[in-house]
């Protein structure tokens, strides 16, 4: 196991909760990504389609304490892999399973959360290597549908809920086996600050320790 890979296991343990920072702008996400780590969360995400995505993934990486993992979400190509980890990312978040990505994404020492939506692609995305499955978008995979997966994709291999997700709805996913949340607009939206994202984020991270603390024996930790 990577420094990476068990540091992704060491922090889905305690919060397994991704803050998705999409439209974020450099000078700007030093000051949010602390106040998301002050809540408790411990990855962050930057989605490429943000403004000079590379230079924000480079200043929360600089800036954040090295027990937060700093990665890039919305990664569709190959090519963009080596560009987020000479950046200092750790970890590549996708919209979609394409296996080169995902052997891109491992090859240059990152972890990767492949997006699916069917029990086929996700097969597929671990067979070529994902150290996750975000089950994208999640208003789709509601929880009944989680539960069903678990009944063919066991603990600690990690699901992750994406899209759509807000406090009240991590006590139920918890209760099936979700094992982490992405967290989007409930959490930030282009033009919040940090005063803003903080509340959201304590909030996120106090209904994630009401839920596992009960529910812990159905979300294990993840295979990596």
């Amino acid at each position: 196991m990577n420094p990476v890979d068990k540091a992704l296991f060491q922090i889905l343990q305690r919060c397994g909760l991704i803050a998705i920072l999409r439209g974020v702008q450099p000078h700007e996400v030093v000051a949010i990504g602390q106040a998301l780590y002050d809540a408790g969360l411990r990855i962050v995400e930057v989605p490429l389609n943000s403004p000079e995505p590379l230079a924000s993934i480079r200043a929360l990486r600089e800036a954040l304490p090295g027990d937060c993992l700093v990665g890039a979400g919305t990664v569709l190509t190959p090519e963009a892999c080596p560009q987020v980890a000479a950046a200092g990312g750790q970890m590549v978040v996708m919209p979609h399973g394409d296996a080169q990505v995902i052997r891109a994404a491992r090859s240059a020492g990152m972890a990767c959360a492949p997006g699916v939506a069917t029990l086929t692609e996700a097969f597929a995305a671990l067979a070529a290597g994902a150290n996750m499955l975000k089950l994208f978008p999640a208003e789709a995979l509601p929880p009944h549908v989680l539960k069903a997966w678990r009944a063919v994709i066991s603990p600690p291999i990690a699901l992750v809920p994406v899209g759509g997700i807000v406090p009240d709805l991590i006590g139920t996913y918890a209760a099936v086996g979700a094992s982490g949340f992405g967290l989007g607009s409930a959490l930030y939206r282009p033009g919040d600050t940090a005063a803003d994202v903080a509340p959201r984020a304590a909030a996120f991270v106090a209904a994630w320790h009401q839920a596992y603390g009960t529910a812990r024996t159905a979300a294990t930790p993840p295979i990596l």
